[in-house]
């Protein structure tokens, strides 16, 4: 499994990428503008610290305005991925851009049958909520599961970006549904390692290695 930031925080990505645990990133409109910084000057950035996938979302709501933003938008860096709506003018714009090399990432997916959808336009990713259907009653990690099985039966490449990751346990239960990546805010990353029998354990070593005497 992939594990991507799910961020706008240039310090945050930075650190963490020393990590070697940062394969990409998401970024939304939202997070873009709490950053305060110019969006494309902010890809940039994004794109000069991570050598994967960096996920720029367009603003546009009609196919030809986001082909144009997406156009824009990845001649910033290689590795930039173009992020558009699970909406018929996003599919539409989906289909163009893959089809000159750009890689797109289809978001705010909520059903197994978008999903479908946006593979066969040629997504490079599908950006399933996980959390956000959990907000509502309704189980988001099956919503993984399905698209899994969508995908084996018919042997689409798109990938699976299960997105809106709360805590650990999403990270966990979409990598056994079979996710392709996880994207996640820092925090969540960082707790993935987390654990205080770690700790402990690291703790009383070092203590008896200590009153030992010795030297390596």
């Amino acid at each position: 499994m992939l594990f991507f930031l799910d961020t706008a925080e240039l310090d945050e990505v930075k650190a963490l990428v020393e990590t070697g645990m940062v394969d990409g990133i998401t970024t939304n409109p939202s997070l873009a503008a709490s950053s305060g910084i110019p969006f494309s000057q902010l890809i940039s950035q994004m794109c000069e610290i991570v050598d994967g996938p960096v996920s720029a979302e367009v603003t546009a709501l009609d196919a030809p305005t986001m082909i144009t933003q997406g156009r824009q938008l990845a001649k910033i860096s290689k590795n930039v991925t173009i992020k558009v709506p699970l909406t018929v003018e996003g599919l539409k714009a989906c289909k163009i851009l893959a089809a000159e090399d750009i890689m797109v990432n289809v978001t705010l997916c909520f059903s197994a049958t978008q999903a479908l959808w946006a593979a066969k336009v040629g997504a490079t990713f599908i950006s399933p909520f996980i959390g956000r259907l959990d907000d509502i009653s309704q189980p988001g990690m099956q919503l993984i599961q399905d698209i899994r099985i969508i995908y084996d039966n018919y042997g689409y490449s798109t990938a699976i970006l299960a997105a809106s990751i709360r805590h650990p346990i999403h990270v966990l239960e979409a990598a056994k549904a079979g996710a392709d990546v996880a994207t996640m805010p820092p925090k969540v990353l960082r707790q993935l390692y987390k654990h205080p029998l770690t700790d402990n354990g690291l703790d009383s070593f070092l203590k008896d290695w200590e009153q030992s005497g010795l030297a390596i």
